[in-house]
C-alpha cells in the first residue's frame, strides 16, 4: 500500500531542491546588505517562490496555495480542496541579505486546519529536514542517506538551549529569556532553521513571541518538531491551526522537546 503523502513529499522535496539551488546561485553573487531591515524582500524571494509554486501547482492542480510573496503563481490559486501548500521561499530574508547563512526555504502542506507535511531546506548547509504526519522526521545532508531526527530529553530549563531571533547587542535580555533563564542561547533569523534545530535535538526549545506572524513562518517547521517527538502549541497551550483570515497568527508559539513544555508555558504566563 502506498505511503500516505508519498507523492506530495517527493514533489515538495523536488521543489525545495530546485528553489534551494537557485537561491544558492544567487546568494553566491549577492552583495551583502549589513543593516538589512527585517522586512526586506529581494528578487531572490520572488524567484524562488515562482519556482516552487509552478512545480507544485503543475503536480497538484487542485491544491490551494498560501505564500508570502505576491507573485504570478500565487494569484488565483484554487480554493475548495482540503489541501493547501504553505510556502515561505526564503524564511529569514534578513539572513540572506546580510549573507550570514541564516535562512531557509519552507514548504508545508495543510489538510483542513492542520499541517501534515513539512520541508525545510537550508541551502548554505546543503541540508534538508522533512516530516510527514505519522511517519517521523528525517534530515539529509548533501547526497547522504536520510537520518531519523529525535528531540532532546533535557528536563531542566537551567540546562536547556533556547533558540530565538537575534537580540540587540548590548541590550537587556528579552522578556522570554528573563522568564525562562536557559543555559544557552542559539540566535538566528530563520524560524524554519530554529524549528529544525529543536527537531534535530540541537536545541531544546524555541519561543516565538511576535505579536503578528503568518502561517508560512511556522507551518513547515512545526511538523518537524512534533514528528521528532516534541510538542508545539500556542502560548495558552492550544494547538496551532492554519487557514485563518489573511493566514495571520497572533497568539505566539512555543516549540519544545515535550518534556519542558508545561514548565515553559507556566514561566511565560504574563510576559
Amino acid at each position: 500500500m502506498p505511503t500516505e503523502y508519498a507523492a506530495e513529499l517527493r514533489e515538495a522535496l523536488a521543489a525545495g531542491k530546485v528553489a534551494g539551488d537557485y537561491v544558492s546561485r544567487e546568494y553566491a553573487g549577492f552583495t551583502p546588505i549589513p543593516n538589512a531591515p527585517a522586512t526586506i524582500s529581494t528578487h531572490v524571494d520572488h524567484g524562488a517562490q515562482e519556482l516552487i509554486l509552478r512545480h507544485l501547482r503543475e503536480m497538484f492542480p487542485s491544491y490551494g496555495v498560501v505564500a508570502e510573496e505576491k507573485t504570478p503563481a500565487a494569484e488565483n490559486s484554487p480554493t475548495g480542496d482540503e489541501h493547501t501548500w504553505v510556502v515561505d521561499p526564503i524564511d529569514g530574508s534578513r539572513g540572506f541579505a546580510m549573507k550570514n547563512g541564516e535562512f531557509s526555504v519552507m514548504i508545508g502542506l495543510t489538510r483542513g486546519d492542520r499541517v501534515v507535511l513539512g520541508v525545510v531546506v537550508e541551502p548554505v548547509a546543503d541540508r534538508v529536514t522533512y516530516a510527514v504526519e505519522g511517519q517521523g522526521c528525517h534530515v539529509r545532508v548533501g547526497d547522504g542517506d536520510p537520518v531519523r531526527c529525535r528531540v532532546t530529553t533535557v528536563a531542566d530549563l537551567a540546562e536547556a538551549v533556547l533558540t530565538q531571533s537575534h537580540s540587540k547587542p548590548g541590550g537587556p535580555p528579552k522578556a522570554v529569556v528573563a522568564a525562562l533563564k536557559p543555559a544557552r542561547l542559539a540566535e538566528m533569523y530563520s524560524a524554519g532553521v530554529k524549528l529544525a534545530l529543536v527537531a534535530r535535538g540541537e536545541a531544546d526549545l524555541y519561543v516565538n513571541d511576535y505579536l503578528n506572524f503568518h502561517d508560512w513562518d511556522i507551518c513547515a517547521g512545526e511538523i518537524l518538531v512534533t514528528e521528532a517527538g516534541g510538542r508545539v502549541t500556542l502560548f495558552d497551550g492550544s494547538p496551532v491551526t492554519y487557514g485563518g483570515k489573511g493566514a495571520v497568527q497572533r497568539r505566539g508559539m512555543v516549540a519544545t522537546n515535550g518534556v519542558l513544555h508545561a514548565t515553559v508555558l507556566e514561566r511565560l504566563l504574563g510576559i
